[in-house]
């Protein structure tokens, strides 16, 4: 196998906009049909493969770890839905999980059936959809819908064996087995039942947004169905939905900064909806619904009133201005409100302060809506969050929570008491100890002195004195909050001296709706520069070198990635980035490509204004390539993504490979995959394994032939 780099032919094109001109060698390998774009990818295929051969071992060894870490037959904490418990389990060899159900028993009926401790089908368990069956003989597999109708005896679902996240849709008898003859193609994400004979769904335009809602009568040939809604602006996306209590039907149009939401009721599926209040530019609401003294009121989270969003109510039918609705939660500048959870008895909000993910509850059966009360925790970095709760009268509702060393453990949280009641813990075969292992809060200081958090994750029998290796994870847009997690996979770095820490940038979400503001648009500079300020943090705290810092960063995380290879090359001894969005300013000039049109209200519009065209040319990954020494790059990408086009990281590792005066780049494209990455669990650990071998010698933290 040769190890000679691949070298990208040239066919130079020129661009041009504002009277800016631009020569883009690499440019023809957007022609995903062209043999000799396949034959290029596939060269670099066998380049990275031969470059990494050494690494071979090493990422068996990482992942058999990953396997041995996992309980391979397994089930989830069963849910309440009608007079069912719904559950999901794993087999152990299977690479998808199947669906399955359970009676619900009249006495104790909020306590979920026993789990078996091995995992084993629940006694008269009914299989739902055993997704193994359904991806045979495909090489990539993916559910987009698996939704029960209200009465319990149908189910719609969806799949993609393609990676383009474009779904056939089938409908099933769940008691008999059969499968209607109703056949939907190119739908998007989701189902969403209208009594037991309508279903609502998705349609994406070819530049893959969701902009239409269709309704589809049971029974009827696709041909009949009716297109309720269709959003014409390019910027917005549509979504279709119902409410907890399930009385209303939304659909939701929404763009990055301003939102419209429409709703009729569930008894009419075939009505007309009416529009809650009409869009308004930079205005952005979400509607849930609360029954309040048996009065049925709108609970909407809104930016109305400040960036931070607050909360307002009003009775149904009685809609008010969004500034002049009842407060309930009112606008905080510390204080980032996320939503609202309503059910019979009580109502969830969701916010953010400090950083971190909050929930508080407050009650509802005097009539009124009480005061909430904050669920509190020990650890100072966590994740909690309502899921899994999908029935409006319950008394207990289902909480998660995790940490970085926490596993994730599931709650049943009584309200009327405040009590939480273990389910279940994310188990770790070959035994865990989190107090092995330790999360810390560190800061680092921007070019313009604003203080950001960095998440640092090592094991606590650690060296602190002595530098270690470190993997710096990045994201740092469309106000994504990176939030505290455990991974098994991590373990593997950490067992091994390596540090883990995440650099919570600017464009992300953790410090509020600002913090996102002055990652963006005009400010998007910000975003590399903090992440660049956090390495220098992490050296200068003593707790690694340049020489040992790993970056990671993917889809828009990957431009991240992209920027600071530009930016300061010398502080990074390599650079994995994932699905990259690294030819940027190509892309968002193309309103013809997936995604570009929505995505100027995040990055700015070249296409028409020549000072975002300037402004996104000065950091654009492939824009900014230039002839100096970079660190070792290894970007993965999949050939059927449809969010981030394979041809991104192909220009990128081409162009480096011709400009740069030092570096080692190699390219790994899945050849039958989509944004996600492969499919199947055992393929993911594979893929997960190989990148973190990468890292692992990258880094220093393991030494390899």
């Amino acid at each position: 196998m040769s190890t000679e780099a691949p070298k990208a032919e040239k066919h130079p094109i020129t661009r041009s906009f504002h009277g800016r001109e631009v020569v883009d060698n690499y440019e023809w390998l957007r022609e995903k049909t062209n043999p000799a774009t396949i034959a290029y990818l596939e060269a670099e295929n066998a380049y990275t493969e031969a470059n990494t051969a050494h690494l071979s071992e090493l990422a068996d060894t990482v992942y058999s770890e990953i396997k041995g870490r996992v309980k391979e037959t397994d089930m989830s904490v069963p849910t309440r839905k009608g007079g069912w418990w719904y559950y999901g389990r794993t087999i152990e060899g299977k690479d998808y999980g199947v669906s399955c159900r359970v009676k619900a028993a009249t006495e104790h009926p909020w306590t979920p059936p026993q789990l078996p401790e091995d995992g084993s089908p629940l006694p008269g368990e009914s299989v739902l959809l055993d997704i193994n069956e359904l991806a045979a003989g495909h090489e990539f597999f993916s559910l987009g819908a698996s939704s029960v109708s209200p009465s319990g005896k149908r189910l719609a679902y969806s799949f993609d064996t393609s990676g383009d996240e474009r779904f056939e849709l089938c409908v099933k008898d769940i008691e008999s087995g059969m499968r209607f003859d109703d056949h939907l193609t190119d739908v998007f994400y989701g189902a969403t039942w209208a009594g037991d004979d309508y279903i609502f769904y998705l349609r994406v335009d070819d530049a893959w947004r969701p902009h239409q809602v269709w309704r589809h009568k049971l029974g009827t040939a696709e041909s009949e169905d009716v297109l309720v809604f269709e959003e014409r602006d390019e910027r917005f996306n549509v979504g279709v939905g119902t409410d907890r209590a399930e009385r209303y039907l939304y659909i939701a149009s929404s763009s990055k900064t301003t939102s419209e939401v429409r709703v009729l009721g569930l008894d009419e599926p075939e009505g007309e909806f009416r529009v809650l209040w009409e869009r308004e530019a930079g205005v952005d609401y979400d509607v849930d619904l609360a029954v309040v003294g048996g009065e049925e009121r709108w609970v909407v989270t809104h930016n109305a009133h400040g960036p931070n969003f607050s909360v307002g109510t009003c009775p149904v039918g009685q809609e008010r201005p969004l500034r002049e609705l009842d407060e309930l939660v009112a606008h905080d500048d510390a204080v980032r409100v996320e939503g609202t959870d309503a059910y019979r008895d009580f109502l969830f909000a969701a916010y953010r302060r400090g950083g971190i993910g909050r929930l508080a509850v407050a009650g509802l059966t005097d009539g009124t809506i009480g005061e909430f009360s904050e669920l509190a925790f020990d650890e100072e970095l966590y994740t909690v969050g309502l899921g899994g709760n999908p029935e409006w009268d319950a008394p207990v509702v289902r909480v998660s929570y995790t940490s970085f060393t926490q596993p994730a453990q599931l709650f049943d949280y009584r309200v009327a008491d405040g009590s939480l009641t273990l389910l279940k813990e994310q188990e770790v075969e070959g035994g865990y100890d989190p107090a092995d292992y330790v999360a810390t809060r560190a800061w680092a200081t921007a070019e313009d002195g604003t203080k950001v958090p960095v998440s640092v994750v090592r094991r606590a029998d650690a060296d602190v004195d002595k530098p270690a290796p470190t993997l710096l994870y990045g994201y740092g847009s469309y106000e994504h909050s990176t939030d505290p997690y455990f991974s098994v996979a991590r373990l593997s770095l950490l067992d091994r001296g390596m540090v883990w820490a995440c650099a919570h940038v600017r464009g992300g979400g953790e410090m509020g709706r600002l913090w996102y503001d002055e990652g963006k648009m005009m400010r998007k500079r910000n975003t590399f520069t903090d992440f660049i300020a956090c390495a220098d943090a992490l050296v200068k705290q003593g707790v690694t070198t340049y020489d040992q810092i790993v970056a990671e960063g993917g889809s828009a995380g990957g431009l991240l990635m992209g920027a600071v290879a530009n930016l300061a090359p010398e502080k990074f001894s390599g650079i994995l980035a994932v699905v990259p969005f690294v030819d940027q300013l190509t892309s968002i000039l193309m309103p013809e490509l997936p995604l570009t049109v929505t995505e100027w209200e995040e990055w700015g519009d070249p296409y028409h204004d020549p000072e975002a065209y300037d402004y996104i040319a000065s950091y654009a990954p492939y824009e900014n390539v230039s002839a100096q020494e970079y660190p070792a790059i290894l970007a993965v990408t999949s050939l059927n993504d449809t969010r981030v086009l394979y041809v991104e990281p192909a220009k990128w590792i081409a162009k480096l490979r011709e400009v740069a005066t030092g570096g080692t780049f190699l390219l790994k494209t899945e050849m039958s995959a989509g944004h996600g990455g492969v499919s199947g669990r055992y393929a993911q650990w594979k893929q997960t394994a190989f990148e973190y071998a990468w890292v692992l010698a990258t880094s220093g933290a393991v030494a390899t032939k």
